[in-house]
């Protein structure tokens, strides 16, 4: 499987697959409303360029997975990071994870999932992540865990 970025071409096939992906996430929360599979075509087109959107291509060319990054300061903000269901457990999330980090070399990293997404937040911590905060999702029955992680160099308070 090869990571590489995603060009603008890519976006509505992009979308056909974090639709699918995100479904399991929307199932787990009981919450059909949440943002990912909200998002229409239009939106990630006007987004694409504030950020650097990252695909995973099957062997066969078929696009199976992605994350995007939006770099603000020191801080690269990761987001919809995504796997297509028939790939998951192969270790892709954290290799798409470690590729938006070498995309965005910045000294931090901040993204965010539900409480509920357990085998999210096992990733995350795996890959050096850590919780700072947590918010109430209102009338929603779960809270958003912020994670964050620090380059060696912002740790040592030298950049």
């Amino acid at each position: 499987m090869n990571i590489e970025k995603a060009d603008f071409e890519d976006l509505a096939h992009l979308i056909e697959v974090q639709h699918l992906a995100y479904r399991s996430q929307a199932e787990l929360l009981c919450d059909f409303s949440i943002d990912p599979l909200l998002e229409t075509l239009d939106a990630l087109e006007a987004a694409f360029p504030q950020h650097i959107i990252l695909k995973a291509v099957a062997p066969d060319g078929a696009l199976i997975g992605s994350v995007r990054g939006r770099c603000d300061g020191e801080t690269c903000y990761v987001g919809r990071l995504f796997v297509h269901p028939a790939y998951r457990g192969r270790g892709l999330g954290a290799r798409l994870l470690t590729a938006i980090e070498t995309a965005c070399p910045k000294g931090r990293y901040e993204l965010f999932t539900s409480s509920k997404s357990i085998g999210n937040i096992r990733l995350y911590e795996r890959m050096g992540y850590r919780r700072f905060q947590e918010s109430e999702m209102l009338d929603a029955g779960y809270r958003l865990v912020y994670l964050e992680k620090k380059s060696p160099a912002d740790r040592s308070g030298h950049m």
